[in-house]
């Protein structure tokens, strides 16, 4: 168990940003026990290193991808192993979304959102 507190995850971002990515996957797989559906979880990264913290294969058929930022911004980029994997799933992937520390579900393209980390619980 780490020994941590706010404050010392408020200075400490990186570590942040891995235990949310953590619990980003422990929450999915906490509400996925009890879906209807069989779901696999997996991580993506392809030659060029571009990754996918989590990706959601439902009943073998559909595929969803999440990232976990430590940030009350999304920009572009953040969704460039989302593109990645989308681009390699075609019709098979649904959605890929960055959960953030924000306020406001946005657009990014085709199939991709930015969304509040709040969102999980709403």
């Amino acid at each position: 168990m780490l020994s941590v507190n706010q404050e010392f995850l408020r200075k400490d971002r990186p570590l942040f940003g891995h235990l949310l990515e953590s619990f980003v996957f422990q929450e999915f797989r906490r509400l996925a026990s009890f879906a209807a559906h069989l779901h696999r979880f997996h991580h993506f990264r392809d030659k060029e290193k571009k990754e996918v913290d989590v990706v959601i294969e439902r009943d073998g058929t559909s595929v969803a991808g999440l990232e976990a930022k430590a940030s009350s911004t999304v920009l572009p980029k953040d969704f460039s192993g989302l593109i990645k994997l989308r681009d390699a799933m075609g019709e098979r992937f649904v959605q890929g979304v960055v959960l953030y520390d924000g306020e406001n579900v946005r657009p990014f393209g085709d199939r991709l959102y930015a969304d509040p980390v709040a969102s999980l619980w709403s």
